[in-house]
């Protein structure tokens, strides 16, 4: 089959066969959501045997696809009103898409901020690592832990600086995120990939009245 076929092949046959699984293990629910065909969706949740909360191969949710996609608000409030379980690394996946209008919904409805995925990361972390500001905002008033770390000792700050956004360690700073260093001896500051980024970060700190060095 030409690959470029397989997106719409995947649609037809969800609205045929609700139950089918491909060879990754994806049910036309997820194909309908990874690709944002929100009658399709409407029309297998109405399916007796649906499950809203079914994985594929890798362990995503049809709610976790929704929270990666852009524009699949209405997907989102269908999986919500049929119980989908928010706390299934959902804000992670909103937060890694910076999909700032969804993770509004997630938290609405009792998505929790702690929730830590296979690496140790909470989604703030995700966050801090694609530089979204607002997005980090809104996970601390959701009272996410600012000091977690993850497997390899790293906080949010660590992910920050080590992407170079600079604006996005302030904001931890400024929050009180701690300087302490990862598992390898390094401090958060010591990541900064280029000098430009560890002047500002430094410089933005110092006016803050906050050493990280």
């Amino acid at each position: 089959m030409d690959p470029e076929s397989k997106p719409k092949f995947a649609i037809h046959e969800a609205a045929r066969e609700g139950h089918s699984i491909d060879e990754d293990d994806r049910l036309p629910l997820h194909w309908a959501v990874s690709y944002n065909r929100l009658p399709i969706v409407s029309l297998l949740v109405q399916s007796k045997d649906f499950d809203v909360d079914a994985q594929d191969g890798s362990g995503w949710t049809p709610l976790m696809m929704a929270a990666s996609r852009k524009e699949a608000d209405e997907i989102v409030d269908i999986l919500l009103r049929k119980g989908a379980d928010v706390n299934m690394k959902t804000l992670h996946f909103a937060a890694s898409k910076n999909n700032l209008d969804i993770a509004r919904k997630l938290i609405a409805n009792k998505a929790f901020a702690r929730v830590k995925d296979k690496r140790g990361q909470l989604a703030l972390h995700r966050a801090a690592a694609a530089g979204s500001v607002p997005m980090m905002r809104l996970l601390l008033e959701a009272k996410s832990p600012l000091n977690a770390t993850d497997i390899d000792g790293m906080t949010a700050l660590h992910h920050a600086i080590s992407e170079g956004h600079g604006d996005a360690a302030l904001l931890l700073l400024q929050a009180g995120a701690e300087t302490d260093k990862d598992q390898e001896g390094r401090l958060a500051i010591d990541l900064a990939p280029d000098a430009k980024t560890r002047k500002f970060i430094l410089q933005s700190a110092e006016r803050e009245g906050i050493d990280l060095e």
